[in-house]
């Protein structure tokens, strides 16, 4: 992303791509697709590495994140399209297009509370208490968030309202089944104005979150999930702003968006787990393994 002038008269902004699908033969490479995967990579990488310094098995770490990225995948999905159906089960809408994953529409709710029913079962058959798991993963998740952010980029999507500040951020007319502007008489992208850039403030939120987990976790020793809730805690709090800066179309309930509703219940949430968890269990787990010690799918014990 470059600040410059833009062709089409407006001063100094971030250019938001003009296509986000290249075609290799027959073969759609959608930008949104390998930021998320770019994410998911990072984030299985960071967390094998502090799950090793806890004293877990790197191997475990991948047996998990297969149980949890499929999982949070398709809860990302469900909650976007059930909190925002119109397009999908409304008047004129298509039902179909609920499962076209690849056009956008991922709710970060729903990827986390399904990825932690992934990673749930993925813990239980490793043999791996889920806490200190969620610890270990808690900077990589976060940090995940803010690369798949760039698939937003890519899409045009996620964007505050109108703004001329320096770092305004160029959006297009979208073609979302084409993956591209859409062109004007002259060739050119059709650019709708310039708005505030929701998508980037979260992504240096979410890193800014990350930065802060691993600093605190090192410094307190944080154990028992509380690495995890204060990730849960500090990313919402970040969300309740950012969410009332955007302007795409959204259910809302007593006047706010849904998610700013969701985000402070989860923030509430976390907090007040953290601090429960803080008072009954000061200190890190002794123990990498679940008091069971064998994973469930090994052979008669």
């Amino acid at each position: 992303m470059i600040l410059g002038a833009t062709p089409h008269g407006f001063p100094a902004v971030i250019p938001s791509p003009a296509q986000g699908v290249w075609h290799l033969g027959p073969i759609p490479v959608r930008a949104y697709a390998l930021c998320i995967v770019a994410g998911i990579l990072v984030a299985v990488w960071l967390t094998q590495r502090r799950w090793v310094r806890r004293g877990g098995k790197p191997g475990q770490v991948l047996d998990i994140a297969t149980w949890a990225v499929p999982f949070g995948i398709v809860g990302a999905r469900l909650y976007h399209v059930a909190t925002s159906w119109q397009p999908y089960f409304g008047p004129g809408g298509n039902p179909l297009h609920a499962l076209y994953i690849w056009e956008g529409g991922m709710g970060v709710w729903g990827a986390v509370a399904f990825g932690a029913l992934g990673a749930w079962i993925g813990a239980r058959r490793s043999g791996v208490p889920l806490p200190p798991m969620a610890d270990a993963a808690a900077p990589g998740i976060a940090l995940a968030q803010g690369i798949g952010r760039l698939g937003n980029w890519f899409n045009n999507e996620v964007y505050g309202g109108p703004t001329e500040l320096p770092w305004a951020l160029e959006i297009h007319q979208w073609d979302q089944s084409a993956g591209q502007a859409v062109l004007g008489a002259d060739g050119q992208p059709v650019v709708l104005g310039t708005f505030h850039p929701a998508f980037l403030y979260e992504l240096l939120w979410v890193f800014g979150v990350a930065a802060v987990v691993i600093w605190a976790d090192r410094r307190f020793q944080l154990g028992h999930g509380r690495a995890f809730g204060l990730y849960v805690a500090l990313y919402t709090a970040g969300r309740l702003w950012i969410e009332a800066l955007r302007v795409d179309p959204a259910n809302h309930i007593l006047g706010l968006r849904l998610n700013i509703w969701t985000a402070l219940l989860v923030c509430l949430t976390a907090t007040a787990l953290t601090v429960v968890s803080a008072r009954r269990h000061p200190g890190r787990e002794e123990s990498m393994l679940r008091p069971s010690a064998a994973p469930d799918h090994a052979g008669p014990r």
